[in-house]
C-alpha cells in the first residue's frame, strides 16, 4: 500500500492514497455467491440502532468462520467468508494462504478467483494479484467489480494511466457507478488532475447510491484546490462531530504543508505515494 507524506494520524474518510485499496478491496468486492452482502454496505432493517463497523463484524465472525474451515477446508464459500473477514481485520497474508489452498483445488471457481485476487492486492502482491484477477474475469460477462479492481492495483503500482484507461473499461461495463467513479476521480487526483478530479467525485457524490466515503474523497480533492471553506462544509456534512474535526485537521495539516516553501510540487498538488 502506497505511503503518504504526512505522518500524523489520518483519518479513515480522508486516507486519500489509501482509499483506492479500501474502495477497491473492501468497497467494491462482489456480492458472495452464497448468500453473503456487499462488503460496501447496505440499509440493514431497524436501521435506527447502531451498527457494528466491517471490522467489528468480521472479529465476531472469526471463530466460527475459522472452525469451519479447520473442518471443511475444501469449502469455497465459507473459506471467501473467512478470506473477507480475515482482510477486515488487517490479515491479508493469512487470507491469501487460505484462499490460495482453496483455489488450488477449485481453479474454475470465478468468484474464489476473485476474492483471491483481493487478498493478494491487500497484500501487496500486485503482479500475482492482476494474474489471478485476470483469470477471475470472463470475456464474454465482464465484471466490473473486477475490472475496478485491477484498475485500483495499478494505481497503486503507480501506473495511474493505465489505471484510468481501466476504470473506463469498468464505466462501459455499469455506467455512473459511484465506487468506479470515486476511484477514478481519486487516480486523476494522484495524476495531478484536479479539476478533472473534482469532476468526477461530483458525479459521483449524485449518485443516490453514493456513501459517505465518497462525499469526504470529493472534500479532499476540493480542499487540495484550496478551497478550505467548501471542503470543511463538505468534510462536516455527514459525519459525527469528531470525525469531522478529525477530517478537517488533516485537510488544513495538507494545506498548511503546500503552502510551506520547502513544498516542492506546485500548490494544489496532492500527497505523493
Amino acid at each position: 500500500m502506497p505511503r503518504t507524506v504526512l505522518r500524523p494520524r489520518r483519518p479513515a474518510a480522508l486516507a486519500f492514497t489509501m482509499t483506492i485499496i479500501a474502495l477497491a478491496a473492501a468497497g467494491c468486492s462482489p456480492r458472495a455467491r452464497s448468500g453473503g452482502g456487499d462488503i460496501t454496505g447496505s440499509i440493514r432493517p431497524q436501521a435506527a440502532a447502531p451498527q457494528p463497523s466491517l471490522e467489528q463484524q468480521a472479529r465476531l465472525e472469526l471463530d466460527s468462520l475459522s472452525a469451519r474451515y479447520r473442518a471443511s477446508p475444501q469449502d469455497a464459500g465459507n473459506a471467501m467468508r473467512y478470506g473477507r473477514a480475515l482482510r477486515a481485520t488487517g490479515q491479508a497474508p493469512q487470507a491469501v494462504a487460505v484462499l490460495e489452498r482453496v483455489a488450488i483445488r477449485d481453479p474454475r471457481n470465478l468468484a474464489l478467483l476473485g476474492e483471491y485476487g483481493r487478498a493478494l492486492a491487500d497484500a501487496g502482491q500486485f503482479d500475482q494479484a492482476l494474474e489471478v484477477l485476470n483469470r477471475a474475469q470472463r470475456p464474454d460477462l465482464p465484471d466490473w467489480r473486477i475490472t475496478n479492481v485491477q484498475a485500483s492495483i495499478l494505481d497503486q503500482m503507480a501506473r495511474h494511466d493505465e489505471a484510468q484507461r481501466m476504470y473506463d473499461e469498468a464505466l462501459k461495463i455499469a455506467p455512473g457507478q459511484p465506487e468506479i467513479l470515486s476511484n477514478l476521480g481519486l487516480s486523476l487526483a494522484l495524476s495531478r488532475k484536479l479539476a478533472q478530479a473534482e469532476q468526477v467525485l461530483r458525479q459521483a457524490v449524485a449518485h443516490p447510491a453514493a456513501d459517505r466515503r465518497i462525499r469526504q474523497n470529493l472534500a479532499l480533492v476540493v480542499g487540495l484546490q484550496g478551497r478550505f471553506g467548501e471542503a470543511e462544509e463538505l468534510a462536516r456534512r455527514d459525519l459525527a462531530p469528531a470525525e469531522a474535526e478529525q477530517n478537517v485537521a488533516y485537510l488544513r495539516a495538507m494545506l498548511a504543508r503546500q503552502a510551506a516553501p520547502s513544498q516542492a510540487g506546485r500548490p494544489g498538488q496532492g500527497p505523493r505515494g
